[in-house]
């Protein structure tokens, strides 16, 4: 019997697609602004996920170097057919709506096809794309209708779909709209599925945050006309309790043990009104049921977390793909030949669109990184990141240490001398301490340094701060090394994390 883990993948891993080939399953996510983009998850038993590769590793797959926060890899679909994965996205603000194919998921990928509009006069106006093969190979993209550019950006047309040439990668029709949900606001996130010789289209709708929900109808083509389930929303956490909450833009699959399953998004809000989402949005899975009707029902999502982990990297072999970079390649930044991790500062800072930073997602709700620095010849250190308008850091350089907190514009440092050398800098993320009431923060962190055997707390920061509520983000934290100034090398990591 598998084991349902909730989070199915920890951490800043939104909008997940998922899709079965030969005796094993591929999962997708979106990246936005980070790079390599799009990762692709593989498991053979839906408990354990490897992280197998990317679909965007070289420069132009994906126009993310000018995009502003939050645009970028946008809500991926996966499928396979004939030998062939094929994966449609939006590069929102970049590219526009894109097509790759790889015959292996680890890649290498396609440089991405853009699906053009009808009259080829750029890319289809959309979000959320899916793809989907009728009985004859017609292809059909269907998509939530968000208009990212020109005079009427900002404008929702609902759920739209096109057929599409797919060699040519063009519309051969003007949109059509189609089912658009029960009323929700933001539908979004279609998938098509064929099941029974009945075509379902499964949404998204009530937004990303609290009332997120999915909501499903059915047709006998999958252009419709198509009839509304009577018991949506099938799911959603919200005027609940339940630990997992913002639960929707799900995608089904049949698991391991033939039954169907829904991956989808949700978040673990905690503090005293569970209104704090430090992780931002990750992927859950919960069981898909089919009822004598021919309707399908989904569970709730259970929280099931997994246990804790510990990662130590010495920077004496290659990155592995856990590790990202803003808006560029982390080989853009990394120089691994002296058998350390060594960035060279170029006068940007966190504050900038594209740092010079390489890091890994925060998985666990409590967590510590130490990272051994030397900046003897530059300025850098070790940081949490939402994006350039709310960070953390503990910064080492120039004959100081200095913490930071760095929320929309309000900047507070706490500075204490350094004569030079190798020191360890700390970020720690934990439970705030009980003070007899109802906790007011989901956590807190503890920012650090350690000279000469000697630990100093340079400074305690709401984590409330760095939430995706607070930030208006749909990415989540990703703690990493950057450099400011010089050269700076660190020489060893480690991260250590749970969510008890």
């Amino acid at each position: 019997m598998t084991t349902l883990y909730n989070p199915l993948l920890n951490g800043f891993h939104p909008d997940p697609s998922v899709v079965k080939a030969g005796d094993a399953w591929y999962l997708a996510t979106s990246t936005f602004e980070y790079l390599p983009g799009i990762p692709i998850h593989r498991s053979t038993d839906f408990e354990t996920w490897e992280l197998i590769g990317h679909v965007a590793t070289r420069p132009g797959q994906l126009a993310v170097e000018e995009v502003p926060t939050a645009g970028g890899a946008w809500a991926p679909t996966i499928r396979h057919r004939d030998g062939v994965f094929h994966l449609v996205i939006t590069d929102a603000m970049g590219r526009g709506m894109l097509h790759f194919t790889a015959t292996d998921a680890a890649g290498p990928w396609s440089d991405g096809d853009l699906i053009l509009k009808a009259d080829g006069s750029g890319s289809v106006d959309g979000i959320d794309p899916d793809i989907a093969w009728d009985a004859d190979g017609t292809v059909y993209i269907t998509y939530s209708g968000l208009i990212l550019e020109g005079a009427e950006i900002g404008q929702h047309l609902g759920i739209q779909q096109v057929k599409v040439d797919l060699e040519r990668h063009i519309a051969l029709e003007e949109p059509r709209s189609l089912w658009s949900g029960t009323g929700g606001g933001f539908p979004e996130a279609p998938h098509l599925y064929e099941v029974d010789g009945r075509w379902y289209l499964m949404i998204a709708e009530g937004g990303t945050e609290r009332g997120h929900g999915i909501s499903i109808a059915r047709g006998d083509s999958p252009e419709g006309p198509f009839e509304t389930a009577p018991q949506n929303p099938l799911v959603s956490a919200r005027s609940t309790t339940r630990p997992v909450q913002n639960t929707g833009h799900g995608d089904l699959v049949i698991g391991p043990d033939g039954d169907w399953l829904c991956v989808l998004l949700g978040v673990r809000p905690r503090s005293m009104t569970r209104a704090f989402s430090a992780l931002g949005r990750e992927t859950f899975v919960t069981p898909v049921h089919w009822e004598d009707d021919g309707w399908p029902s989904i569970e709730p999502v259970q929280l099931n977390a997994r246990p804790g982990t510990r990662v130590e990297v010495a920077f004496d072999q290659p990155l592995d793909g856990e590790w990202i970079s803003i808006r560029s390649l982390p080989g853009d930044h990394a120089d691994l030949a002296s058998g350390a991790l060594v960035l060279h500062g170029n006068g940007s800072t966190l504050d900038d669109p594209r740092p010079v930073f390489v890091g890994r997602r925060q998985e666990h709700l409590t967590n510590s990184v130490t990272v051994t620095t030397d900046a003897s010849a530059g300025v850098g250190g070790l940081a949490v990141r939402y994006d350039e308008h709310f960070h953390v850091e503990v910064e080492a350089g120039q004959g100081s240490v200095t913490a930071r907190a760095v929320i929309s514009g309000l900047v507070q440092e706490w500075t204490i001398p350094f004569g030079g050398g190798i020191l360890d800098l700390h970020i720690d993320s934990r439970k705030p301490a009980p003070t007899g009431g109802f906790p007011r923060t989901g956590d807190e962190f503890d920012l650090s340094v350690t000279i000469d055997g000697e630990r100093t707390l340079l400074a305690t920061v709401d984590g409330r701060f760095l939430s995706s509520e607070v930030t208006e983000s749909f990415t989540g934290r990703v703690i990493g090394v950057y450099a400011v100034e010089g050269v700076v090398s660190f020489q060893r990591w480690i991260a250590e994390g749970d969510d008890e």
